[in-house]
């Protein structure tokens, strides 16, 4: 009678005997399974760890590359503002060379004891001389007398009303404008026509 009360209470209790493990083997497997965690646990943190040394070696490397190649601009970018310099420094110097005759002209015509015909006629062969070096730098003058008025090149400091003349023609230079080759130096100073009726 002891007995199937027994057995009551454990069927009461829900266990089943026959196939429930032994306390033991539980007990000693659950540690066992924390520790796997944690060895997979310090595992990954260790790929981190490596992957993150990788990064930070690879940013190095990219940084250093990096300034290398813009010490080298800096340099190259030096080097080329010199050769232009040089380059500006020479074509002066073959400008000023050309012009140099032209001073001799002048201080020759300085020094002379002549007459005023004589010192005006010396001064006429400068003028021409001038006008040849700066041909020869490929300095030209602009056309500005009898030409259309062009904005490009001319100047307007004057309109004058006149039946004498086409509308918008130059009348009169007062000062001569110059090109180097197709860039203009500065352009001619002219009184315009102003005649609507023509």
């Amino acid at each position: 009678m002891g007995k199937s009360n027994g057995k009551s209470e454990v069927e009461k209790a829900g266990l089943d005997l026959e196939h429930e493990l032994p306390a033991g083997d539980g007990a000693e497997s659950s540690p066992a399974a924390g520790e796997g965690s944690a060895t997979a646990a310090a595992e990954e943190a260790s790929a981190v760890a490596e992957e993150l040394r990788k990064v930070k070696a690879e940013r190095d490397t990219l940084l250093d590359r990096l300034a290398r190649a813009q010490a080298e601009f800096e340099n190259a970018r030096k080097r080329a503002s010199k050769e232009q310099q040089g380059f500006r420094d020479f074509a002066t110097a073959d400008a000023i060379k050309t012009l140099l005759p032209v001073m001799d002209s002048f201080e020759r015509a300085l020094q002379a004891k002549s007459g005023a015909n004589d010192f005006r006629s010396g001064i006429e062969l400068i003028y021409k001389q001038l006008q040849d070096a700066l041909a020869k730098l490929g300095v030209r003058a602009i056309p500005a007398k009898g030409e259309p008025f062009d904005p490009h090149y001319h100047e307007a400091i004057e309109m004058v009303e006149t039946s004498e003349a086409a509308d918008h023609e130059v009348l009169e230079e007062l000062q001569r404008g110059y090109k180097f080759k197709d860039r203009l130096l500065r352009p001619a100073m002219v009184k315009v026509a102003k005649n609507p009726g023509k």
